[in-house]
C-alpha cells in the first residue's frame, strides 16, 4: 500500500464526508493505493455513524472509536499502530489541511528519502491570540531546545515513513512535538514543506487557552526525556550529590568551629547554618533517591494501555 492517511477527530460530522471525497479524489487521480483511517476521539455527535457508513461503502475507509475523549496524541498513537502504507500522512479533520498537498509530501518521503516531512502553515487563518501567538512561542522554544530548525512543529499535516510511526510512542500531549520524538528515536532526516491553510469551514476549534500552558509543560517534558529519559540518575544523582555535599560541608564547618574555635559558645542547633546543613542534606538525599527510583522504574516498566477502544471497522 502506498499511503495511509490518519485523521484524528472530535465532533466533526459536518466535514467528514467532504474531507473523504477530497482525499479520495487526490488518491485516485494519482493512482495511489491507500487507506483512510479515521480516529474518533470520543465524539458525541454523528461522527462515528458517518465513519461506519463510509466504511460500508468504501473498502479504503477504516475507523477506530474511543470509548471517551483521550486526546489527539492517543488518537494518533492508535492510528499509527494500525497503518499499513509505506508513507503515513496525518491531517486534521476540520478541512484546514489540504489533501492536495499529499502528492508532494509523498514524493519527499519516497523519492527524496526524508524520514519525516512536517508542514509549515506559513500563512494562517486562525485567531492570533488563541493560536498564532502561542504557536510562535512554542515553535521558538522547541527549536531552541531540540535543535530542529522547523517553523511549525504542531502542524497537523505531516508525512512519515512507515517505520518512523512504528518506532515512536505518542503519549500525553506530545503530538505537538512528534518531530522531536522522531529525532530522539534516531530518525534524523527531517524536512519541512510550506503547505496551504484554509479557514475553518464548519464548527469551532477544540483548543482553548489551556494549550498555551500545556504546550510549555510538554516542552519541558520532552526536553527532559531527550536529555535524561534513559538515564535519570545522571541528573538527579548529580544534583543530589552536589546538594548533599553542600550540606555536609556546612556540617563539617560547624563541627570544627564548635570543637576547636568556639567550644563554650552557643549550641550548634542555635545557629542558622545547622538548619541549612540539615535541609540541604535531606534534599540531596531525596534527589539521589529520585534518580535511583527512576532507574529502577526504567528497568521494570511495562507498556500500559492508555485508551480503551469501543469499536473498529474494516481493520
Amino acid at each position: 500500500m502506498d499511503i495511509s492517511v490518519v485523521i484524528p477527530l472530535l465532533n466533526e460530522d459536518e466535514s467528514i464526508q467532504e474531507l473523504h471525497d477530497w482525499i479520495a479524489k487526490v488518491m485516485q487521480s494519482n493512482r495511489y493505493s491507500y487507506e483512510i483511517l479515521f480516529i474518533d476521539d470520543g465524539s458525541t455527535d454523528n461522527s462515528w455513524e458517518l465513519i461506519e457508513k463510509l466504511a460500508q461503502i468504501y473498502p479504503t475507509v477504516k475507523g477506530i472509536r474511543f470509548q471517551r475523549n483521550y486526546g489527539k496524541s492517543q488518537a494518533l498513537n492508535a492510528g499509527f499502530k494500525e497503518v499499513k502504507g509505506d508513507v503515513v500522512i496525518t491531517m486534521d479533520s476540520d478541512l484546514q489541511d489540504s489533501p492536495d498537498e499529499i502528492p508532494e509530501l509523498y514524493n519527499l518521503v519516497i523519492n527524496e528519502g526524508f524520514d519525516l516531512v512536517s508542514g509549515w502553515k506559513k500563512k494562517r487563518y486562525d485567531s492570533k491570540i488563541r493560536k498564532n501567538i502561542p504557536s510562535k512561542l512554542f515553535n521558538a522554544a522547541a527549536r531552541k531546545t531540540s535543535g530542529l530548525k522547523l517553523h511549525d512543529f504542531n502542524c497537523g499535516l505531516k508525512a512519515y515513513k512507515n517505520n518512523v510511526v512504528k518506532n515512536i510512542d505518542v503519549s500525553g500531549e506530545m503530538h505537538r512535538y512528534i518531530p522531536v520524538l522522531a529525532k530522539n528515536a534516531g530518525f534524523n532526516k527531517i524536512g519541512e514543506k510550506v503547505v496551504s491553510h484554509q479557514a475553518r469551514k464548519y464548527g469551532v476549534t477544540k483548543f482553548g487557552i489551556d494549550r498555551f500552558i500545556n504546550g510549555f509543560l510538554d516542552l519541558i517534558t520532552i526536553w527532559f526525556l531527550s536529555k535524561f529519559g534513559k538515564r535519570p540518575m545522571h541528573l538527579f544523582g548529580l544534583l543530589g550529590t552536589i546538594v548533599f555535599l553542600i550540606g555536609f560541608a556546612f556540617a563539617v564547618y560547624l563541627g570544627i568551629d564548635k570543637l576547636f574555635f568556639n567550644p563554650t559558645g552557643r549550641l550548634i542547633t542555635d545557629r542558622p547554618q545547622f538548619y541549612i546543613s540539615l535541609i540541604t542534606m535531606v534534599i540531596g538525599t531525596q534527589f539521589f533517591l529520585a534518580g535511583f527510583l527512576g532507574e529502577i522504574i526504567l528497568k521494570t516498566k511495562s507498556d500500559t494501555k492508555r485508551y480503551s477502544i469501543s469499536n473498529k471497522v474494516n481493520l
